[in-house]
């Protein structure tokens, strides 16, 4: 059942909204911690900068791209924060609790904002064809190690809030409820053509679905959304060939493909007091793609 609910009913699960009524003040991260995963480039790059302009200290989480200790570097020293990477296999539960608790640790003490953002693309054409390693291995790192990530990360939200202290035993100061965002995709509403990839539809459908069901779940100590992106311009779709891109610039209304920058205001609206009453939804940013 979800937190404090007791005969299919919610109950006091009511929590303070913002004293603050200018916007802008809404969206700063000022002495909070927050956690990126896949964020050595592309997208997670892209939020990571967004949350550390607002004031966060960011841990950033890679598997295998080892630029990003540098990028942690670089942030710290355009932002003024503190910011960490960590090379973590988000495919395993153990690895993960143990780099949230880690971070957690080196940051501050704290846990506010959560951005799972790891994700693995579909590159074998049609399921009928395709390998079952290769599915495993989207699924997994799609949706387990979004699972995982949630998992570990709302034990600490909900110690937060139950507790009031930060992990080492002081007192926390500015929490009201965490937030954890998901990176879907449009693919998880629609069909892509002319490229085939059920696996990876079906993978950020159960994203969706799981962030929808946590902002059920976690009301009273957390939210939880997740942001749909269309067409990137990032290394995870550099396998299609430039046929298949031209396809998609067609279906496009806005006629391209968006740049990593262009998702950083709804991951800090999603992280930030700004969006204190939104959980449980799924955010489209994709140029209008869904939108015919």
């Amino acid at each position: 059942m979800a937190e404090n609910m007791r005969d299919g009913k919610f109950a006091h699960n009511t929590t303070a909204p913002p004293q603050e009524h200018r916007v802008l003040p809404l969206f700063s991260l000022t002495g909070r911690t927050a956690i990126v995963t896949g964020a050595g480039a592309g997208i997670g790059l892209a939020v990571a900068q967004a949350l550390a302009e607002a004031g966060a200290n960011v841990a950033i989480w890679y598997n295998s791209n080892a630029q990003a200790v540098t990028r942690a570097a670089e942030i710290s020293a355009t932002y003024g924060v503190q910011c960490r990477a960590y090379q973590v296999n988000v495919t395993s539960p153990e690895a993960v609790e143990a780099a949230v608790d880690a971070a957690v640790a080196d940051l501050g003490g704290r846990l506010d904002v959560f951005v799972a953002n790891s994700g693995v693309a579909w590159e074998q054409g049609p399921m009928l064809d395709g390998g079952l390693d290769h599915y495993r291995k989207v699924t997994g790192t799609n949706v387990d190690g979004t699972f995982y990530s949630a998992r570990a990360a709302g034990r600490h939200f909900r110690r937060q809030k139950r507790e009031g202290t930060t992990v080492d035993g002081r007192k926390l100061e500015g929490f009201n409820l965490g937030s954890f965002i998901a990176t879907a995709s449009m693919s998880g509403h629609i069909a892509n053509v002319p490229q085939l990839q059920a696996a990876y539809n079906a993978s950020k459908a159960a994203v969706i679905h799981l962030c929808k069901s946590l902002g059920v779940e976690w009301a009273g100590f957390a939210r939880a959304n997740s942001v749909s992106p269309g067409y990137i311009q990032t290394e995870i779709s550099q396998f299609c060939s430039p046929e298949i891109r031209s396809v998609w610039a067609d279906k496009i209304p806005m006629g391209r493909e968006g740049q990593p920058a262009e998702l950083k205001g709804v991951y800090l609206y999603l992280a930030s007091d700004a969006s204190s009453y939104t959980t449980g939804t799924d955010i489209i940013v994709d140029g209008g793609y869904c939108a015919p």
